[in-house]
């Protein structure tokens, strides 16, 4: 099957039905309105559980006065069981042959692409994204199924005649599954990477327990109603959510988790690594963020660098581990340059996500709220804010967390607002007077994401692909200058800190990270 990316909003205005689009949206979001506030229950062996500690309350960020449902506050035994269920669903799942499982998964990515405005409107109520956003994500699980489904099919299932060792032996090299995969989902892209992650697991043989981000459950719990549909067998997928600290612990210690899938924060994902793997050699893919560079140069086109950094630096207010956070700007282009930046900032539109003129919704919670104030603190003394910096609580501000996207200039090159990962809408500017200085500077801190450059100098372009220490990279992108990676194109996975494997998402050899190998020889 020919694997090709979902784009539903341009597919929608090359086929002039722009206002339907909208239309679809708008009566999806009517929809999920209506339905917010239930409770949602744990689901375990394909079926609803819930827990003996009750639940908790998840608001919207757009209006902390919306509950967007009641989860449940699962404890160790809840997890227990889960893990489990899973253990005992492996055996005939991983002997289902291939060619069942990507049909009952194909299966599941065709009914997601139904229902595709309803996950796109639930996503925005969740975790604030502007309605293009949230389909944009949508159009990248379903992309993500098919891409891995089609992985499979033209890897023949990952089983390889190997050289005859002596002329009386045949021999061959066939990948296999390992277990239970536990995925752990991050708030950001509450679908998208968590059927990555999950589906990955999946095709592979294996089977999953899938933990949600407490922000953003409820996306990942219509997904169950998806697995359901598509007759994934129980106990391959189960869905439990509460606290890190309960959950993971259990997570941790369960000897009959096989590996583990976590997309997060550094600080999270080397705690899981080491306690997770002190005991024997487990596999554990993780992504963990970025503090991700551009570099524009004195050959670079300003307009369309102002416009790709602006797009990345502030898409989904700056809350995506390959957000644009700094930019390296030659000093001879530098206050052009900048004029264009900040005039395309300060025109975005703020305000609630489901309107069809916002570009910037909300952040996602009070954490965020609090770590904004704080870097703009910081920014203020020792540098200078070039536009930007408040909080917004005025009118249809007051009750979720609105912030200005900023823009930040004249910081020291170590200081932290320069190194650090912020995950909230700040961008960091600093003139450099060469490529090499530019590079220098983008690599000099502990993560290696994504990075990017705009220059219309072919040299310039060759030489930061050389050098640059990044798992993904751009050179002259409009629609984001370090975002915005396509399923089958553009693999994305982090160097350094950013990653635990080198092997990018959404590209050709993610799944060999869920499969082990097996040498088998037959002597005659």
């Amino acid at each position: 099957m020919k694997f090709q990316n979902q784009n539903t909003w341009l597919w929608y205005v090359s086929e002039k039905k722009g206002e339907e689009f909208h239309k679809k949206y708008e009566e999806a979001i009517a929809n999920v309105k209506v339905n917010l506030g239930k409770t949602y229950s744990n689901y375990i062996n394909g079926t609803e559980k819930s827990s003996p500690r009750g639940v908790f309350p998840v608001a919207s960020p757009i209006d902390t006065r919306i509950v967007v449902g009641y989860f449940q506050k699962s404890q160790r035994e809840d997890v227990r069981e889960a893990i489990s269920v899973a253990k005992a669903a492996f055996p005939k799942w991983k002997f289902t042959p291939w060619q069942e499982r990507i049909r009952i998964l194909r299966a599941a990515a065709d009914k997601l692409a139904e229902r595709r405005f309803d996950f796109a409107a639930t996503i925005s109520i969740e975790n604030g994204k502007n309605r293009l956003e949230a389909m944009g994500e949508v159009d990248e699980a379903i992309d993500v199924i098919r891409y891995y489904c089609n992985e499979i099919e033209s890897s023949d299932g990952y089983e390889v005649t190997m050289a005859q060792a002596y002329s009386n032996e045949s021999s061959k090299s066939v990948l296999k599954p390992y277990g239970v995969w536990v995925v752990i989902g991050p708030f950001n892209f509450p679908l998208a990477i968590p059927v990555g992650m999950s589906v990955g697991a999946m095709v592979a043989g294996n089977t999953v327990v899938f933990k949600p981000s407490s922000d953003t459950p409820l996306t990942m719990h219509r997904f169950t109603e998806i697995t359901r549909e598509a007759e994934i067998p129980s106990g391959v997928f189960n869905f439990v959510t509460g606290s890190g600290s309960e959950v993971g612990a259990e997570i941790i210690a369960n000897e009959h988790v096989s590996g583990i899938a976590f997309t997060g924060s550094k600080a999270v994902g080397c705690m899981i690594a080491k306690e997770f793997t002190a005991r024997k050699p487990r596999p554990i893919i993780m992504e963990m963020g970025g503090k991700n560079p551009v570099i524009v140069t004195s050959r670079a086109d300003l307009d369309k660098a102002a416009e790709g950094i602006f797009r990345s630096a502030f898409g989904y207010g700056g809350q995506k581990c390959s957000a644009c956070s700094r930019v390296l700007v030659f000093a001879d282009v530098k206050e052009k340059f900048i004029v264009k930046l900040v005039e395309r900032t300060k025109a975005l539109k703020i305000g609630d996500p489901t309107s069809r003129e916002t570009f910037l919704g909300p952040i996602i919670n009070e954490s965020a709220y609090e770590k904004y104030q704080n870097f703009v603190d910081l920014a203020k003394k020792y540098g200078k804010i070039l536009t930007g910096g408040r909080i917004l609580k005025e009118g249809v501000f007051a009750n979720g967390f609105y912030v200005e996207p900023t823009i930040v200039d004249g910081l020291p090159e170590n200081h932290e607002l320069m190194n650090e990962e912020l995950f909230v809408p700040i961008l960091c500017t600093k003139s450099v007077r060469s490529l090499e200085e530019a590079i220098r500077i983008a690599n000099s801190t502990e993560y290696g994401l994504t990075a990017g450059i705009f220059s219309e100098d072919q040299k310039e372009i060759q030489y930061f692909f050389d050098n640059i220490e990044a798992g993904v990279t751009y050179a002259n992108r409009k629609v984001g200058g370090t975002t915005g990676a396509m399923i089958g194109a553009q693999p994305f996975g982090g160097w350094k800190a950013s990653g635990s494997t080198g092997k990018g998402a959404g590209g050709k050899y993610y799944l060999l990270q869920f499969l082990r190998e097996q040498s088998q020889t037959v002597v005659s």
